[in-house]
């Protein structure tokens, strides 16, 4: 029942692979967008290639390669973070599931660890759908829904804050320096900026309290994501021939 990766494919496989019954899952997240001092730019790739390898243990998928580029308005102020224009971003996944379609694929999923990318992939969907291709995508917010009641304990925040930090702590321990670990990005409103006054103020990149992180959080909101990944995807999957 596990999956395959594309990229590990020759074409003849991949042919063999990608037909009407398949489901083809992107991961998408940054290969490049400040995770304030304490987690790496490559944070948000790191996590999506690790959702992804739950779900191909899990799923009869193929997973194709990290979009490691997306919408990311908020965080331009930062060295080494890249943004989209909204209209690139949603052109590439609609140009990424199109290529696959070609070859008689009907059903997409994004690993989406993102909440400004929700913009560009709910347009793709839109464009997607008139050409008779199911496409769907991981939404954040409803799964931090379905969280324990009193997990986290941050009185604001969502990005490189006690969530984010407490699930690189669980997947990827070896890139986190809590040394490191602020909390910041109380004060304003809008976008991120290293200018007090212009916006939600963080010196140093993080929205949120991520010294309240731990490993064991991040076990409980890392079980979260899969099963609600899981779930999506087990629903396109029923809906394939």
């Amino acid at each position: 029942m596990s999956g395959i990766y594309l990229q590990q494919q020759n074409w003849q496989s991949a042919e063999q692979a990608l037909n009407a019954e398949a489901v083809v899952v992107f991961p998408l997240g940054a290969a490049a967008k400040e995770h304030g001092p304490h987690l790496p730019l490559n944070t948000d790739a790191v996590t999506a290639n690790w959702l992804a390898e739950q779900v191909r243990q899990r799923l009869p998928v193929v997973i194709a390669p990290l979009i490691n580029a997306s919408f990311y308005p908020a965080f331009v102020d930062y060295p080494g973070s890249i943004s989209l224009q909204v209209k690139t971003a949603r052109d590439i996944v609609v140009e990424s599931c199109l290529s696959l379609a070609a070859f008689g694929v009907k059903h997409f999923y994004v690993i989406n660890n993102g909440v400004s990318t929700e913009r560009p992939l709910a347009m793709a969907k839109k464009i997607l759908r008139k050409k008779s291709i199911e496409f769907d995508f991981l939404r954040l917010p409803a799964i931090f829904d379905q969280l324990p009641e009193g997990l986290f304990q941050q009185q604001w925040g969502s990005h490189a804050d006690e969530h984010e930090t407490s699930l690189m702590l669980y997947i990827a321990p070896e890139l986190v320096d809590m040394s490191r670990a602020v909390d910041d990005g109380s004060e304003g409103e809008g976008l991120f900026s290293r200018i007090k006054g212009q916006g939600i103020w963080s010196p140093s990149g993080v929205y949120g309290q991520a010294t309240l992180a731990t490993s064991e959080k991040g076990r409980i909101l890392a079980e979260t994501l899969i099963a609600g990944v899981i779930k999506d995807i087990s629903l396109l999957i029923t809906r394939a021939p």
